[in-house]
């Protein structure tokens, strides 16, 4: 009789954490309860092996199969391969193909249609050596055109329709240089080139936007070396000689970018700095200056490489940061342009140069892809819920 009681006892109290449970599975869970991690990384997710001194990637269908590949531009001031990664569809790249024959010291790959032949050709260019185009056969396969500029620091190109002639024109800049357009004959041949700037400028990075509305495509500057980072307006015959600063006049700027984070119709600029916190500027109305800034990152970030998209599809444009010697981040807006919440990934000792956005595995959301100095390159792909 006692054990059946002390049975009947243990029974009872089952049930009721058996209850207990079922009633606290019907609870909302927080948002982020179970949620994977919304940068998806493995080891598989790299292009090639190699550890090379990777500057910058760029996404695009190079053999117009309906997919993105990916160009790797290597060496920066050291000549190594560049190299092509082909995408089965499926966001895996196991083909893997030189770009060229010589070994350079690049900092920059561009694609665009620079012949007008339908399909991706690449600009190439490089630190201290011969800047070149190289024409794409429609399969993925790239001949040589002839050099274009003097050898200099190249250290990021823009490429544009600046003189809306209807074909792709090529921005040059360098630190310790002469910036300069070349201006395309539509077939892919360029111009002797023209500067920009003070002749003087140190710039890293530039981005084009008609700023002011005009019409005309206008340019901003990510300077350093103690030179203000700065927007150049156009004045619709390619002269920029209106030049408004950007910031303290004495930031770092390595990474540039023009977006409208709060959603007002005027172009906002973003920065990125190295030893700094990075930068929003926000565009006043009349399209003549910036009206406040807005920091972001850590105090002492090393930001070298920045795109804008939107991540987590809520319709507002977020920022992914790439850095040396400190993880990446991206930097969810969060609606207005007032706030951003930093999503850290990668590693913490990463050397991010460059990176590049886009929907690798046909998912429908925009993926990362990281050009990591000494390490191999990532691909992160997108998890984040709508």
């Amino acid at each position: 009789m006692l054990y059946r009681k002390h049975h009947q006892r243990f029974l009872t109290t089952r049930n009721r954490v058996v209850f207990a449970f079922f009633l606290l599975a019907l609870l909302p869970l927080p948002l982020d309860a179970f949620q994977p991690d919304p940068l998806m990384n493995h080891p598989r997710l790299v292009l090639g092996t190699q550890e090379n001194l990777s500057a910058s990637v760029r996404l695009g269908d190079l053999d117009a199969d309906g997919d993105l590949d990916v160009v790797i531009a290597n060496g920066r001031h050291w000549p190594q391969p560049n190299f092509l990664f082909f995408n089965d569809g499926r966001g895996r790249f196991t083909v893997q193909r030189p770009l060229g024959r010589d070994f350079t010291t690049t900092y920059a790959t561009e694609l665009a249609d620079l012949d007008g032949d339908g399909d991706l050709d690449i600009v190439v260019g490089n630190d201290q050596a011969p800047n070149r185009v190289l024409f794409n056969n429609g399969r993925g396969e790239f001949l040589p055109g002839p050099p274009f500029g003097k050898p200099t620091g190249v250290r990021s190109l823009e490429l544009a329709d600046l003189d809306l002639d209807g074909d792709v024109d090529i921005l040059l800049v360098s630190r310790g240089g002469e910036n300069r357009i070349y201006l395309n004959d539509g077939t892919g041949q360029l111009g002797p080139g023209r500067p920009f700037g003070t002749g003087r400028d140190s710039t890293i990075d530039v981005a084009v936007g008609d700023f002011n509305r005009d019409g005309h495509l206008d340019l901003a500057l990510a300077n350093r070396d103690e030179q203000a980072s700065c927007l150049l307006l156009n004045d619709g015959q390619l002269n920029f000689a209106k030049r408004i600063p950007i910031g303290s006049g004495n930031d770092p700027g390595r990474s540039i970018l023009f977006e409208d984070f709060n959603g007002d119709g005027q172009l906002d600029v973003a920065i990125a700095h190295i030893g700094k916190p990075n930068q929003v500027h926000f565009g006043n109305p009349d399209g003549t200056g910036f009206d406040r800034s807005l920091p972001f990152g850590q105090p002492d970030g090393n930001s070298y490489s920045m795109a804008a998209v939107d991540l987590d599809q809520d319709l507002a444009v977020d920022l992914v940061i790439g850095n040396v010697q400190q993880p990446n981040s991206v930097f969810l807006n969060r609606g207005n342009g007032r706030e951003f919440q930093a999503v850290p990934f990668g590693p913490a000792d990463g050397n991010t140069y460059g990176l590049a956005v886009g929907d690798l595995n046909g998912d429908g959301k925009p993926d990362i892809a990281t050009a990591n100095s000494g390490s191999n390159n990532r691909l992160f792909i997108n998890r984040f819920p709508k």
